[in-house]
């Protein structure tokens, strides 16, 4: 298990209880993110948005035990980005190809539509802890991740939602700022409110310019909410946070059946289970493989 640099989260809530505001400085984050991952510019700001987006959407799970996976293919050269969070906000994530290098878009920045891809769908899995989980797709609109996070809401959720990601990444490959916001609105949301939001939103800089700015995730959710007399829900401190562990690594290998396990046994030679969100290792002897395959 690893738990890893934290970041800030903030919610804040209209008056009237219409409109829900998340903000979340994710800075160190996205840059533990890209040394564990060992991620490309693009794929640093390409993944940090998606575990962001992730973490925010987390937080508005319900159950203790609720988590969220976001995945997206959209046959960029990229490949396929996965992250997952709990209802606390945790999160951890990964990515198939994590070096990828491609020009700057048209107006100087960091590629990420064009990393990604927008040939394929964005995938949101809700484990409620029912019989079932909640499956939600949608196609990508742009590739860029907040875009398609807001088309998801839309589409799948029927909740008219605003979603600003960013990371900044310097030349050197440093993450300056990376952090996001979600804008929810809610059903009986008057048009009043809904024409403040849009005034509000139209004004705002990009997230990483208001971060660089000094601003904290509490200033930037309360500026979100401008205007609707807004208040501070609740905060959370949340972390990359990878769950694995020796015994859910033994549960994965129980499950590949007896007769494999007996073969890998066989060949004499221990084996070493990497996990894919935090690199870290585990390795059984021939053994222990043998132990496992009793299991089976």
């Amino acid at each position: 298990m690893a738990i890893l640099k934290r970041a800030i989260l903030k919610r804040a809530i209209s008056k009237d209880a219409s409109v829900v505001s998340y903000a979340l400085d994710a800075t160190d984050m996205v840059a533990e993110i890209e040394r564990i991952h060992e991620t490309s510019a693009v794929v640093t700001a390409a993944l940090g948005r998606l575990a962001i987006a992730a973490s925010m959407m987390g937080y508005g799970l319900k159950g203790e035990k609720d988590t969220v996976t976001l995945r997206v293919d959209g046959k960029g050269p990229a490949g396929q980005l996965v992250a997952v969070a709990d209802s606390h906000g945790n999160v951890k994530c990964d990515v198939e190809h994590p070096i990828v290098e491609i020009p700057l878009n048209a107006h100087g920045k960091l590629d990420v539509g064009g990393a990604v891809g927008t040939d394929g769908m964005l995938s949101v899995v809700k484990d409620l802890g029912l019989k079932e989980p909640y499956v939600g797709m949608c196609p990508l609109v742009s590739g860029e991740i907040a875009e398609d996070i807001a088309s998801y809401f839309a589409t799948s959720e029927q909740t008219p939602t605003v979603c600003g990601l960013g990371v900044l990444v310097n030349p050197d490959l440093h993450v300056k700022a990376a952090g996001g916001y979600l804008i929810q609105v809610l059903p009986f949301a008057s048009d009043a409110c809904i024409d403040q939001l849009e005034k509000n939103i139209q004004g705002l800089p990009h997230v990483t310019k208001l971060l660089t700015d000094g601003m904290t995730p509490d200033q930037i959710a309360l500026r979100l909410l401008d205007g609707l007399e807004p208040n501070l829900l609740d905060e959370a401190t949340v972390s990359y946070h990878c769950d694995c562990s020796q015994e859910r690594t033994e549960r994965v290998l129980v499950s590949l059946g007896k007769q494999e396990l007996e073969q890998m046994a066989a060949d004499g030679e221990d084996i070493t289970v990497t996990c894919h969100f935090c690199h870290k290792q585990y390795t059984f002897t021939p053994d222990e493989l043998r132990k496992l395959a009793k299991k089976s």
